[in-house]
């Protein structure tokens, strides 16, 4: 729950930074980019943080990325709408939506890699289907080396 409510932050911070300019066309672009370069600090403030404890809680850096843009969509539907004040289209939310549905292969446990089937060693709880796979974790070790005692 930390990283979604952090990257929700990070991104009202970052939709600004990125189209917050578009309502003021006045403004000479340097002063647009200087502004924008510091609502973008801000949102490194929490778009960092949001990832480290993403993932060190198991996310894989590709859900975390794939939870960030399904929360950039949202918050940028919001902000068209509201900040903007662009009609939100039907084939924008079709589209968005289609991002969505995409977005759910990341995270659905067939996309996790096959349980081991190696003697020995037993397949993954359903539990951990959403967490980052570590080859080097699930694949079984060579096994005993030929003229090998063991430990």
């Amino acid at each position: 729950m930390t990283t979604f409510l952090l990257l929700l932050v990070s991104n009202v911070f970052m939709t600004f930074a990125w189209y917050g300019h578009l309502r003021h066309k006045d403004v000479p672009l340097w002063t647009a980019v200087l502004v924008s370069w510091l609502i973008a600090f801000v949102e490194y403030c929490f778009m960092v943080p949001a990832n480290r404890i993403g993932y060190s809680s198991g996310f894989s850096a590709a859900q975390l990325k794939t939870l960030q843009e399904v929360i950039t969509l949202s918050v940028f539907c919001v902000f068209a709408v509201y900040y903007l004040k662009e009609p939100l289209r039907w084939n924008v939310v079709v589209g968005f939506l289609f991002i969505g549905l995409g977005a759910s292969f990341v995270f659905n446990p067939w996309m996790a890699a096959p349980p081991s089937t190696a003697e020995g060693t037993t397949p993954a709880s359903a539990s951990e289907t959403h967490t980052r796979n570590d080859p080097a974790a699930e694949q079984p070790g060579p096994g005993p080396v030929a003229g090998d005692a063991g430990p």
